[in-house]
C-alpha cells in the first residue's frame, strides 16, 4: 500500500469530519454521546479552519487520517479506526517534525490512554497536566513535549 500526505482540501472537510467522529466513538470512550455531538459541531463548524491540516491519504488519494497543527502545537490527529495501526499516525507525526522542527507540543486526555501511550512511544514526555480542557470541560489534559 503506497500512502502520501497532502494538504488540506475543502472537498475533504465533510470526510475528515467524518474520520474525527469514528475516530472519537473509538478511541474516547469515557465521553458520552451529549459530549461527542457537543466537540463533533466545534469541528464541524470551523475547528478545522482554525489550524493547519495535513491529510494522510490512501493510495487512491482518500482521506485516512489528520493532523492540525498550530505552529508547533499539535491541535488534532485523528486516524479512520479502520487504519489504526497502519503507521499513518507516526507519518503524520514525522511530517510536522519536518516541517515545524522536533519541539512539538500535543496534549491528550488523560483518559485516552492509547493516546498516551502512542505519543510516549514516540518520544513524547509530559510536561504538565490541566484538569480541564481546552474548552473548559472536566477532562483533564496532559501537556506533552517531544524533547529532541
Amino acid at each position: 500500500m503506497s500512502y502520501g500526505i497532502v494538504a488540506y482540501q475543502e472537498k475533504d472537510h465533510d470526510r475528515l469530519v467524518d474520520i474525527w467522529y469514528k475516530a472519537v466513538v473509538h478511541t474516547h470512550t469515557f465521553l458520552t454521546e451529549k459530549d461527542i455531538q457537543f466537540y463533533h459541531d466545534m469541528v464541524k463548524n470551523g475547528s478545522l479552519k482554525e489550524v493547519e491540516i495535513w491529510v494522510g491519504v490512501n493510495e487512491n488519494a482518500e482521506p485516512t487520517g489528520f493532523i492540525g497543527l498550530d505552529g508547533t502545537k499539535i491541535e488534532m490527529l485523528f486516524v479512520d479506526p479502520k487504519y489504526h495501526g497502519k503507521g499513518i499516525g507516526s507519518r503524520l507525526i514525522n511530517h510536522a517534525v519536518k516541517i515545524k522542527g522536533e519541539n512539538l507540543q500535543v496534549d491528550v486526555n488523560e483518559q485516552n490512554d492509547g493516546a498516551y501511550a502512542f505519543y510516549k512511544r514516540l518520544g513524547f514526555v509530559q510536561v504538565g497536566r490541566s484538569e480541564l480542557d481546552n474548552s473548559g470541560q472536566p477532562f483533564p489534559l496532559l501537556h506533552l513535549e517531544l524533547i529532541s
